[in-house]
């Protein structure tokens, strides 16, 4: 059986982190890239100054559209060429983090996050979409980030809505690569590189990605609320630094490593609906676990347990959660039909999967959640 495993070559969180980067840079040469909106850029301002200042580098800022889309790339790789920067450093959050991997294609790349919303920051793929907005195409590349830098004194002030949903995204780890072991199903660690042609298409998962995606849950039960607390003071606590770990680094290599299943094939369904879209993408992936765990008929002690998670959190449990005050058995159909495309991740779970069962057991979950919700509201 092939086997893969694919994780950044570095990675450090701290305090303060960011003051670090120069060395980072310097490791590659003295002038870097960078990629981040402005608002991102000037909030860190300070810190990007002192350590160029002390480690004697340069930034060439690139900027950031705010599309991660095929001309934007273009630009900022003839402008890394033009002034013949040495690597690339990614600031800020998602887009401008895949637009700093699609730029860089694999080569010398620094990510920095300045908010833990997701777990794509390790990741060895990036999204690509068109310049109004809409979904393009995936891109994968050779080898994960060099560098991941997390400055935690930076994500401790961001709002905690993203550290929130970045706890919903994490929640989805361990459930679906649970199901993708079950089902012996392909992992995106051996998704194509680019190398040579058909050198890694196919590969299952690695009992290590298991064990990381089942501490990804663990720690989430353990400190996902006390990080919370800490955020909502914009202070960085013991349980704070886990979290953040949690959400980037256990869940980024249980994702890629271990395997997607039906919960973000799901939220991919719930995109088709205009309601949806002012959610972020870890608030829904949060419903979708729900909804695979009906699916899959769940222990009733596993889905309470996970429904209080969810509950005390603050995250989605019903559809109005999400965004969907009205719908029909059709419009359920026409989410679940877009869930289910052939090449979703939907059919790495360990049985046979139909339109009308996803539909049933969306319908199903939304009862549950706002069953439960009402429950701990009398």
């Amino acid at each position: 059986m092939r086997k893969a495993f694919i994780c950044p070559t570095k990675y450090v969180q701290g305090e303060n982190e960011i003051l670090n980067l120069g060395y980072f840079v310097k490791t590659f040469g003295k002038k870097a890239l960078l990629i981040g909106h402005k608002d991102d850029v000037e909030r860190v301002r300070n810190k990007l100054n002192a350590t160029a200042e002390k480690f004697d580098i340069e930034f060439v800022e690139g900027g950031f559209s705010g599309q991660c889309s095929r001309t934007e790339v273009a630009r900022l790789q003839k402008l890394a060429v033009e002034t013949k920067c040495d690597c690339t450093v990614g600031l800020g959050g998602g887009k401008a983090l895949d637009t700093s991997k699609c730029v860089a294609e694999g080569d010398s790349l620094i990510i920095v996050p300045t908010i833990a919303a997701t777990d794509a920051p390790t990741s060895h793929s990036a999204v690509l979409y068109e310049e109004n907005g809409n979904f393009d195409d995936y891109a994968y590349f050779k080898q994960s980030p060099s560098v991941i830098l997390i400055d935690t004194t930076v994500i401790a002030a961001a709002p905690t809505r993203f550290l929130v949903s970045g706890m919903g995204d994490a929640l989805a780890t361990y459930f679906e690569t649970r199901a993708t072991r079950r089902a012996f199903a392909n992992v995106n660690a051996g998704l194509p590189c680019g190398a040579r042609e058909g050198c890694c298409e196919k590969a299952k998962g690695t009992n290590a990605s298991f064990i990381l995606a089942k501490l990804c849950y663990e720690m989430l039960l353990e400190d996902g609320l006390k990080a919370k607390a800490a955020c909502d003071k914009n202070v960085v606590t013991p349980a704070l630094e886990n979290i953040i770990e949690t959400n980037i680094l256990l869940s980024g290599l249980g994702f890629e490593s271990g395997g997607l299943a039906a919960a973000h094939a799901i939220y991919d369904g719930f995109t088709i609906l205009d309601g949806t879209h002012k959610y972020f993408h870890g608030e829904q992936v949060a419903f979708g676990t729900l909804c695979q765990l009906v699916l899959e008929n769940a222990p009733k002690e596993e889905m309470e347990e996970v429904l209080e998670f969810c509950y005390k959190l603050g995250l989605p449990m019903c559809f109005r959660d999400i965004g969907v005050e009205d719908y029909t058995y059709a419009d359920m159909m026409k989410v679940a039909e877009k869930a289910c495309i052939p090449e979703e991740s939907i059919h790495s779970m360990p049985f046979p999967i139909t339109v009308e069962n996803v539909a049933s057991a969306m319908m199903t979950a939304d009862l549950i959640g706002k069953e439960y919700k009402a429950k701990k509201q009398v």
